[in-house]
Order: C-alpha cells, then structure tokens, then sequence
C-alpha cells in the first residue's frame, strides 16, 4: 500500500480498538475491575506511542520553518512582490475566516442543538447542574496562566517580537516569533554582501534540505502514531456524554464539512482555477496527519511537503503563506468557536439578537487569530467571546463542551490545515504560477512507495 493508505488503515484500526476498549474497559465496568485496568493499560500505551509521533513532528518544525522562510525569500535575490505575496495572503485569510464563521453561524441558527422544542435542553441543564463545580474546575485549570481578556488578541504583535533572537527557536508557540525572525533573516540575506550572501544561503539551502529528508523519514512513522493518537481519543470518549451531546456534536461537525468539503473546493475552482480533487488528493497525507494529531503547527512539515512535492506550489508562496496561515489562519477554530458561542447560549436561554451575534462573528474573527498560537486556544476565544458578549454563568457548559473536544478538535483542525494549503494555491496562482497542471494519478508520495 501506498503511504496515506497505510494511515488510514492505522486511523479505522485504531477507531475500532479505541471504540471496544472504550465500551468493554471504561464505560461498562466499575473502576475497580481488572477489565478497567487493562484499558487504562492500553490507553496508557496508545498515548505513549502518539507522544513520541508528535514531538517527533514538532522536532523537525523549528528547523523547517526557519530555512524554508529564508531560502525562500533570499533565493529571489529581491525584496519587490513580498508586500504584494503579504496582502494576498492576508487577504485569503480575512476573507475565508469569515465565511466559516458565517456557515457555522447559520447552521447553529438553524438546527440549534442547544433546545429542544425551543426550549433549552433539560437533559444538558441537569449534568451541567448535577456536575457543576466539576466542570467549571477543569475550565479554571486549562485557562490557567492564559490570558483571561483581550489582552490574548491585542498581545498579537508583542508576541511576534522576541526579547532574545533565540527566544524564536525555543517552544512554548513562538511561532510568530519565530516566522519574524526568520523574514528579517531572509531580507537581510538580500543586502548583505555577495560574498557573505552565497556562504550564509548554502548553509540554509543544505540544512533545508536535510530537514526535508528527516521528514520524510518521520512520516515512515506516521501510520504507527496515528494509531496512538486516534486509539487513544476513542477509548476515552465517554459514549454517555458522547450521546448527551451528539445533536451539538453533529452540528460542529456538519459546519465543518460544509466549509471544507463545499466552500474551500468553490474557491479553489473559481478563484485559483484549479481542480478541487486533484487538490485533494495532493493534500491527502496532511489531512490524515491533521485529523490525527489535532496539530496545525505539528502537521505543518508534512503540509509543506506535500504542497512542493504533489502541488507543485513553488518554495517562495509555501515557506510564506503555509507557517503564517498555521498561526494566524482558523477556519475551522473561528467557526467552532462561533457554534460553541451559540450554544452555549442557547443552553442558559440567554437571548442573541442580531446585533449580539454580529457581535460574536467580529470577535471570532479576532480571536481566531490573536490567541491561535496559545494553548487551549479555542476555550480562550470562547470565554473572551461569552464573557464580552455577556453570557452569564457559561463557565459549566464550557467545561461540559470539552467532553467531546477532542474529535471536534480533530476535524477542526484538518479544515485549518486544508484553509492554509488552499491559501497557497489562490496565492501561487496569482503569482502565475504552474500549480497542478502537471498532476497525474500516481502523484508523488511523501517518503516513497
């Protein structure tokens, strides 16, 4: 089998042994049988096995990024067209962002998963009653030392600026540190002299290179973490809270889908002119990688190679648009954070007029990109947007939503990664270049056959 059929196959695998281990080890059995044990065993093992993936993954982005940005922008020898390839970018940004947060805010008016009969959900009101401190505890811990205001958004571009250079090349989300740091190397690379240029670009053009060989050799690994990372979020799904929220669930994860399945395929059609499904077959192992690590930044080299190697999009549009796009650009989060909004809301009977929800959509889009590169990103946006809007007693239903979290996150994420590639096509295309035309049915794999 080929590399991306190699993860699906891990992906439905590990669904089907995280759903029994769920089912037989943690729903159905009280916590002191061995049959619990056991799952909390096997859980144990599959989170082993996705941590080591993922901090593989996240191993190789520093470097990735870093040389990708500078070889890029110093290859061209020349600074004019960059704050052209700029507002492009940011443009498709804009633009995309709130037309997610538009679909999931008329799919949430429409189906409203938080009434029944159009009256708030009595079954919800009475977990989050019955389990009230509880919830509103784990919202305290995972916004704990985060930004409780609009300081996460207005903080944008202090974050961007680094104390210390090396600060970029540590972790702790210094992604736009580190995308700063990188665009200022590859501008002064430009007006250096000859001499000092060609040195210093060989080194970056050689470490580039080598950065791409080791992940090819990660993604060898893929199928293998894969199977942790979604084993792992199976089996710990709890299939009570699970069905408690499915209309929610089903809700998010249609919006989702349409964005990405009917939005993005429209605009790479009518706006770059290519076609959708070759488009989709070039990104197919970093949508699986998406899904399965819930990790734009993570998921980022193996975007980037698959952009270069099956799109044929050119290093100069990638190594700008694809780590700006995994910071600041959240379709998939900007619409989840507007159906959550909604929701939550439409649990506590609380009233959102039109101007109201205007209100949420700017704040999405705020959000969305101000406090993309913390964690817990998504439960901040949401407690700024329900605490500015003025949602009272939100913070149980917030701590109930995180229940089902994780799959949503899942899915969320591959739009976010999709959104960015997408991106790069409008933007390659724009530039005149050659994106897909040359694609053929057996399209390159990352990592061979």
């Amino acid at each position: 089998m080929k590399p991306w059929q190699w993860i699906l196959s891990s992906m439905v695998l590990a669904i089907i042994v995280g759903a029994v281990i769920n089912i037989t080890c943690v729903v159905s059995m009280e916590p002191d049988l061995e049959f619990n044990r056991v799952g909390s065993s096997l859980i144990a093992v599959f989170d082993y096995i996705g941590t080591i993936f993922m901090k593989l993954l996240k191993m190789i982005i520093v470097p990735l990024v870093f040389t990708s940005i500078v070889v890029g922008i110093a290859g061209l020898g020349k600074t004019a067209g960059f704050a052209r390839l700029g507002g492009k970018t940011i443009a498709y940004y804009a633009m995309t962002s709130l037309i997610a947060i538009l679909v999931g805010l008329t799919v949430v008016n429409v189906f409203k998963p938080g009434l029944v009969d159009g009256k708030p959900n009595e079954a919800i009101l009475k977990q989050i009653s019955d389990n009230k401190d509880a919830y509103a505890d784990k919202i305290s811990t995972k916004l704990a030392g985060q930004d409780g205001g609009f300081d996460a958004v207005t903080n944008l571009f202090i974050r961007m600026i680094p104390e210390n250079v090396f600060e970029a090349f540590g972790a702790n989300n210094k992604m736009l540190a580190l995308i700063f740091v990188s665009l200022l190397t590859g501008v002064g690379l430009i007006f250096i002299s000859k001499k000092g240029r060609t040195s210093v670009f060989g080194f970056f053009e050689g470490l580039n290179e080598l950065t791409l060989l080791i992940t090819r050799w990660i993604m060898w690994l893929a199928p293998i973490g894969v199977f942790g990372l979604v084993a792992e979020t199976t089996a710990q799904t709890g299939l009570p809270i699970l069905l408690l929220l499915a209309k929610y669930f089903l809700v998010v994860a249609a919006a989702l889908l349409i964005h990405l399945l009917v939005v993005m395929p429209l605009v790479l059609k009518f706006v770059a002119g290519v076609n959708p499904l070759k488009h989709f077959y070039a990104m197919r192992n970093a949508l699986l990688t998406a899904f399965s690590t819930a990790s734009s930044s993570a998921t980022l080299p193996i975007t980037m190679s698959s952009l270069k190697e099956n799109a044929g999009v050119s290093e100069r549009v990638t190594s700008f648009v694809l780590p700006l796009g995994a910071t600041v650009n959240m379709d998939g989060t900007a619409l989840y954070e507007c159906v959550a909004v909604m929701f939550v809301a439409q649990v506590l009977g609380f009233d959102m007029s039109f101007g109201t929800q205007f209100t949420v959509v700017i704040l999405a889009l705020l959000t969305s990109v101000g406090v993309a590169g913390v964690p817990s990103a998504s439960l901040v946006a949401i407690t700024i947007i329900v605490y500015n809007v003025g949602i009272p007693n939100a913070e149980a239903v917030i701590g109930l939503i995180l229940a089902v979290d994780r799959p949503l996150d899942m899915t969320r994420t591959a739009v976010n990664v999709f959104s960015d590639s997408c991106g790069a096509v409008v933007v390659a295309k724009s530039e005149g270049e050659s994106v897909l035309e040359d694609w053929k049915e057996d399209v390159p794999e990352i990592g061979g056959d």
